[in-house]
C-alpha cells in the first residue's frame, strides 16, 4: 500500500487495528499525525566510551558483545536481570529489574548498544536499566542509544521505544509522499529549513541547537496556516454576506451621547467611529470589542443599538448568564428610555413583571417585560436583551440588523443562522463581540484573527484606580477587623469570593463557599448582615439575594466567581478574594473590577495560605499594575496560553510547537500570511498550502 499523509495509522507496517486504537489515544490517527507528533525532551547519549573508560555517575552509552544474561530471584523476592558486556578493553555488568523476558530477548553473542548512567551495585561498578538496541551489521545508525534520544509523551502500550521505530519508518518513505508547502522565499526571508529535513531533524537531531531550528520551522507553519486561515475565511465572509444598508446620522450619535450622565473616553469615541464605519458598509460587521470591566463597553454597544433602531432594525444582545443579561437589561433600558425605546429582556425561568427590576410606573411595565421565552411571540420590541433563550423557537423577532454577544466564548455559525432566520432577513446581521477578559496581543491577533478589533484602554473619568494588597495567612485576622471597620464607618459593601461551592476531598485547603459563609457569619462577622451568592441557586434566590446587597439589607456578599460578570453595584468598595493564587492574573483583575465602581475609594484583598516565594511574586504583580492588558502579557508569560483562554474552547486548534509567547515569530508568520495573500489571495501557486490551510477551515479550527 502506497502511504500519504492521510492514511490512516493502522495502514503503517507493524500498527493494525488494535496499536492505532491505542495510538487514537495520542491523538495520532494518520501518517501525518505521527509524523508531526514531536517528542517533548531528548536524552544525550550520544556520549559514547570504551569499558574501561567508564566512571560512577556519567551518562554514557557503551557497545560491545553479550557475554552471559540471566535471571536472578532473591530471597526478598526481586527480580534481577543481570548480564556481562565485553568490548577489546573490558567488561561491564549491567543489571535491570523485573524485566524477566530480557533473557529471551537478548541472547549470548549478541552486538548490543547500551545506554545510561553508571553507578555502584554492591561494590562493583555496573550500568543500571539503560536503554538498549541489538546492533546488526546490515543497519545504520542506532536509533535508541549512541544519540540524542528522544522521548515522547505515551499512554498503555505505546511506549517511546515503539514510537521511534515507526516514526524512523516513516521518515525513509517521506520522499515518496511529502512535499513542501512554502515558497522558497518566505523559507529564506524567515530562515527556516525545509519540512523534510525539519521533520527529520526534530525526531533524531545530532545536538539540541539543529533540534531547536526544526521546532522553529515546525512552530512557524502552525502560526502560518492559522493566519491565513483567519485571514480567508475573513475574506469569505465578506465576499459571501451582505449587511443591511444604515445611514447613520451624525445628529443621532450627538443626541445619544449628549444625553449621557458622562463623558466619553477616547477609546470609547475611537470605538464608535469603527463601529459607525461598519455600519454603513454593505459587509456585515464582525468586530471584537475588548475592554477592561467597567471601561464602558456597553455604552459603545447602546449607541451602536440606537442608530440601527434609528434604521427600523432590530438589535438583539445575548449574554451568558441570567445575572449579566438582567444588568445588562437595566442599563441599555435605562439609556433607551429617553428615546421610547422599547427593550425586551429573554431568559429562562418564570414570567416576571419587571416591578422587581425597578421599574416606577405601569407604562413602563407595559412597555419592558422580564419574560420567559415561551411568551415572546412577535412582539414590536426593537431591543431584545437575554440569555441563550433568545434562541428559542418560541422567540420571534424582525428585521434584525444587529446583534451582540458578550462574554461568549463560541457564537458561530449555527447560531447565527438561528438569529438570522429569527429577523425575517435574507440579509445577514452585523455582530459585535464583546469581552472583558484580558487578551495578550498575539493572543488576540491570532484568536481573533478574523475579526476587526477595538480595544477600551482606559476607564471613564472619575473612575480610581483600586488599591490592592496581597494578605498573607499571619494577617488574615488584621484585614478582618480593617474591613469591620469599612463596613460599620461607611455605607459601603464587601465582596468575599471563594473558588468553590462544596469543599473538594483534594482541595482541602481551599475554602468553600458554604463552608465559609457559616464561618464568617458565626465566628468573623457576627454583628454583620452577611448574603450567600452561587450559581446553584434558583434564579428567584439569586434576585433576592443580589437585591438585599444593593440596598444594604446585606453588608457583605459570600460568593463564588459567579460575580466575575454582570453585578454592578456603586456601594460595593471591597473585593476580597480567597485562594487567590488558584486564579490567574487576568481573572483576578476582572474580579477586583467589581468593585471601584462608584465614588468610595475601593480596594481589593488577595487572601493566600501559599508561603511560596513565586506565588506571593505573581500576585503582588496586581498591586502595582492596573491595567488589563499589561496584565494579561504577565499571565501569558507565567502560565501561558492554553492556561489563560483554553484553545479549543475558542476553535482553535491546539498548538503543538508554538507558543503565543514568541511574539517576534506571530509577528513573521502575520508578515508572511500577507505577502503570500496580497500576491496570491487564493492561494492558486501554492496547493499543497491552500489544502493544509483549507483543512483548518474546515475542521472548525477557526472561530466563526
Amino acid at each position: 500500500m502506497n502511504l500519504t499523509l492521510e492514511t490512516s495509522i493502522q495502514y503503517v507496517p507493524r500498527v493494525g487495528p488494535a496499536m492505532a486504537k491505542r495510538l487514537y489515544k495520542l491523538g495520532i490517527r494518520t501518517v501525518r499525525n505521527l509524523l508531526f507528533y514531536p517528542p517533548f525532551r531528548y536524552n544525550d547519549f550520544s556520549h559514547t566510551v570504551p569499558i574501561n573508560r567508564i566512571v560512577a555517575g556519567s551518562t554514557v552509552t557503551v557497545s560491545g558483545e553479550v557475554q552471559s544474561i540471566k535471571n536472578i530471584f532473591t530471597k526478598t523476592g526481586k527480580k534481577i536481570q543481570e548480564a556481562v558486556i565485553g568490548d577489546t578493553t573490558g567488561l561491564l555488568t549491567v543489571v535491570w529489574f523485573n524485566q524477566i523476558y530480557l533473557p529471551k530477548v537478548i541472547h549470548q553473542q549478541d552486538r548490543i548498544s547500551l545506554s545510561g548512567t553508571i553507578g555502584f551495585f554492591g561494590h562493583k561498578l555496573v550500568m543500571e536499566s539503560p536503554d538498549y538496541e541489538l546492533l546488526k551489521e546490515d543497519e545504520g545508525e542506532t536509533l535508541h542509544t549512541g544519540r540524542f534520544v528522544p522521548v515522547y509523551s505515551e499512554t498503555s502500550g505505546v511506549s517511546s521505544k515503539w514510537l521511534r521505530g515507526r516514526i524512523a519508518y516513516l521518515l525513509t518513505l517521506t520522499h515518496t509522499f511529502l512535499s513542501e508547502p512554502l515558497p522558497r522565499t518566505i523559507l529564506e526571508k524567515n530562515q527556516l529549513m525545509s519540512l523534510s529535513e525539519a521533520l527529520h531533524t526534530i525526531h533524531f537531531p545530532s545536538n539540541l541547537t539543529e533540534a531547536e531550528q526544526a521546532r522553529k520551522r515546525l512552530a512557524f507553519d502552525e502560526l502560518l496556516f492559522l493566519q491565513l486561515a483567519s485571514r480567508i475565511k475573513k475574506r469569505q465572509w465578506e465576499q459571501d454576506n451582505q449587511s443591511p444598508n444604515m445611514t447613520i446620522q451624525e445628529k443621532d450619535i450627538q443626541e445619544f451621547i449628549q444625553q449621557l450622565p458622562f463623558i466619553l473616553t477616547d477609546g470609547q469615541q475611537k470605538a464608535i467611529r469603527h463601529i459607525c464605519g461598519d455600519l454603513v458598509r454593505s459587509v456585515p460587521m464582525n468586530r471584537l470589542l475588548e475592554g477592561d470591566v467597567g471601561s464602558g463597553k456597553t455604552v459603545v454597544a447602546a449607541l451602536a443599538m440606537y442608530l440601527v433602531y434609528k434604521n427600523g432594525y432590530t438589535s438583539v444582545m445575548m449574554a451568558p448568564t441570567q445575572i449579566l443579561a438582567e444588568q445588562h437589561y437595566m442599563t441599555i433600558q435605562k439609556l433607551m428610555e429617553p428615546f421610547g425605546i422599547p427593550v425586551k429582556l429573554v431568559i429562562g425561568g418564570h414570567k416576571q413583571k419587571t416591578e422587581g427590576r425597578r421599574q416606577k410606573t405601569e407604562d413602563r411595565r407595559q412597555k419592558t417585560e422580564n419574560t420567559n421565552p415561551s411568551s415572546v411571540i412577535r412582539h414590536p420590541s426593537s431591543i431584545f436583551i437575554g440569555t441563550h433563550a433568545l434562541l428559542q423557537e418560541s422567540v420571534t423577532m424582525q428585521n434584525v440588523g444587529l446583534v451582540i454577544v458578550d462574554e461568549q466564548q463560541r457564537f458561530g455559525v449555527a447560531q447565527r443562522a438561528v438569529i438570522k432566520k429569527k429577523g425575517s432577513l435574507t440579509l445577514t446581521p452585523h455582530f459585535l463581540t464583546m469581552t472583558a477578559t484580558p487578551i495578550p496581543r498575539t493572543l488576540a491577533l491570532t484568536l481573533y484573527g478574523n475579526l476587526d478589533l477595538s480595544i477600551l484602554n482606559e476607564l471613564p473619568k472619575g473612575r480610581t484606580p483600586i488599591r490592592t494588597w496581597v494578605v498573607p495567612k499571619e494577617k488574615r485576622m488584621n484585614a478582618y477587623e480593617w474591613i469591620k471597620k469599612q463596613l460599620q464607618q461607611t455605607d459601603c459593601r464587601a465582596f468575599l469570593v471563594c473558588p468553590f461551592i462544596e469543599e473538594s476531598e483534594s482541595m482541602k485547603t481551599i475554602k468553600a463557599v458554604k463552608k465559609e459563609f457559616d464561618y464568617l457569619s458565626k465566628d468573623i462577622f457576627p454583628d454583620i448582615p452577611l448574603g450567600l451568592l452561587h450559581g446553584k441557586l434558583k434564579p428567584k434566590e439569586k434576585n433576592e439575594t443580589l437585591d438585599n446587597f444593593r440596598q444594604g439589607k446585606t453588608k457583605i456578599l459570600v460568593t463564588t466567581p459567579v460575580v466575575e460578570v454582570g453585578i454592578d453595584i456603586k456601594e460595593a468598595s471591597i473585593m476580597v478574594i480567597e485562594g487567590a493564587d488558584r486564579f490567574g492574573l487576568s481573572q483576578l483583575h476582572q474580579l477586583r473590577g467589581r468593585v471601584g465602581r462608584g465614588n468610595l475609594t475601593s480596594y481589593c484583598l488577595l487572601f493566600t495560605e501559599s508561603s511560596d516565594e513565586k506565588t506571593i511574586e505573581r500576585l503582588k504583580i496586581l498591586e502595582k499594575v492596573k491595567n488589563g492588558p499589561e496584565l494579561a502579557e504577565y499571565d501569558l508569560k507565567l502560565r501561558g496560553e492554553g492556561d489563560i483562554m483554553g484553545m479549543r474552547q475558542h476553535g482553535l486548534p491546539p498548538l503543538t510547537l508554538a507558543s503565543l509567547k514568541d511574539v517576534e515569530m506571530v509577528e513573521q508568520s502575520q508578515r508572511a500570511a500577507a505577502d503570500l495573500l496580497s500576491s496570491d489571495p487564493t492561494l492558486t501557486n501554492f496547493p499543497l498550502l491552500r489544502e493544509q490551510v483549507e483543512k483548518d477551515i474546515i475542521g472548525d479550527g477557526i472561530q466563526d
